[in-house]
């Protein structure tokens, strides 16, 4: 989980997205998004997918080790 997190993080980033304008785009508040990419929550497929869909890139993107 800890590697998923920070990749969000590092692909949010290359996008040059705040946390505010990723939370907006996947529809969560952004303390939930900040959680997320802190690994302070467990995530679920289906939240990843819809990061993975807001960031414009494939799950194997973000899981990939």
């Amino acid at each position: 989980m800890a590697y998923i997190s920070s990749r969000i993080r590092e692909l949010r980033k290359e996008k040059k997205l705040t946390v505010q304008e990723l939370a907006y785009r996947c529809d969560m508040e952004r303390s939930n998004l900040s959680r997320i990419e802190a690994g302070r929550t467990n995530l679920t497929i289906r939240t990843i997918c819809i990061i993975c869909n807001a960031l414009e890139v494939g799950l194997r993107d973000v899981i990939r080790a």
